[in-house]
């Protein structure tokens, strides 16, 4: 059976130049510093980022870890959304590894932090308090259906931060959705924060990866703190390699993602009974069928070979590199078909 696999971008596989990339890669030790490969990846990361330097870590949530250390003391309060993936998908690292408090503000459904939420949230220096260490963004937005914050958005939260003397650091995953959906540089994007985490191995279609990025200094103590966390890595430059061919290769072709998000959301609106939650501004589609219990939506879907996700009370679908125009069109018959013959 053909399987039409839209749980998430982090299923997809390495294209064969990707995968001769890995094989023909450079090595040598990066915990010294000796792979070529991979100081070939962190210095065009940086370029691509705006930033000074960039580290190459083993996950995304490792990366925003790993940027909390570097930016707070322990006992410090990290302001994030009350959506954000910081919050509900990094298994408590924050607090549980570090010592940092998470302080909650709402996101809207655009994912945007309510700026007078954050301003309150934001502690008074006295010693009943813990100290506010850093305001966290994240761009595009998971769990706010792959929204875009833009240029204004994250320059508001830039000059609020800047009125306490705090850093900012950018969860972007997806940023680089983020910036083929505004059609504008990350970097444009990027330079309202401190520091900015991006992932290799979703949109961008590496095995494995992510990359942070910032001041050198911050870098400096960023690549220690990775270390007590387990992310040293030796012959890094197999991870690397994909890496470098991802920002070399893979950018352009978001926009073939975005468009087959609007196709397999304008295909969902057209059934009855089937409403998004929201419209798709990127690559991620949120929807829910009337008369449904999701989980068992999910279940059907997957016997026919379509895989999805039921996330917080509604289906998650996520185009990729692995799904083409014909796959959105299957997929978006089989749920017709399953709502059309009822729960």
């Amino acid at each position: 059976m053909k399987t039409i696999d839209l749980r998430s971008d982090t299923v997809t596989l390495p294209s064969p130049a990707m995968r001769k990339a890995i094989a023909d890669a450079d090595l040598g030790d990066d915990v010294f510093r000796d792979d070529p490969t991979v100081n070939r990846l962190e210095a065009v990361a940086a370029r691509v980022i705006g930033k000074e330097a960039a580290l190459l870590t083993t996950s995304g949530t490792q990366s925003n870890l790993t940027a909390m250390l570097s930016h707070c003391r322990r006992g410090d309060e990290v302001i994030v959304g009350d959506e954000s993936h910081i919050l509900h998908y990094e298994a408590g690292g924050a607090f549980a590894l570090g010592g940092l408090g998470l302080r909650t503000v709402p996101n809207d459904e655009q994912g945007r932090l309510d700026l007078d939420q954050v301003r309150s949230a934001v502690r008074l220096p006295d010693v009943h308090f813990p100290p506010t260490g850093l305001i966290c963004v994240e761009n595009t937005h998971n769990r706010c259906g792959g929204s875009v914050l833009s240029d204004d958005d994250l320059a508001t939260v830039r000059a609020l931060a800047d009125e306490h003397g705090l850093p900012v650091h950018m969860d972007g995953a997806r940023l680089f959705n983020a910036g083929t959906a505004l059609g504008v540089p990350v970097s444009r994007l990027a330079q309202h924060a401190d520091s900015v985490s991006f992932s290799l191995c979703k949109g961008l279609a590496c095995p494995v990866g992510s990359v942070l990025c910032g001041s050198k200094e911050f870098i400096d103590r960023a690549r220690r703190f990775r270390k007590m966390l387990g992310g040293g890595m030796r012959q890094a430059g197999i991870i690397a390699a994909a890496g470098l061919y991802a920002l070399e290769n893979m950018i352009d072709r978001l926009a073939d993602d975005h468009e087959n998000a609007r196709a397999l959301a304008e295909g969902l609106a057209s059934i009855a009974g089937v409403t998004l939650t929201p419209p798709p501004q990127s690559n991620i589609v949120f929807f829910v069928a009337e008369g449904w219990d999701l989980g068992e939506l999910q279940r059907r879907l997957g016997e026919r070979g379509t895989y999805c996700l039921d996330e917080g009370g509604r289906i998650r679908m996520v185009t990729h590199y692995g799904i083409e125009r014909s796959h959105v069109e299957e997929a978006v018959e089989h749920v017709r078909s399953l709502v059309a013959a009822g729960a």
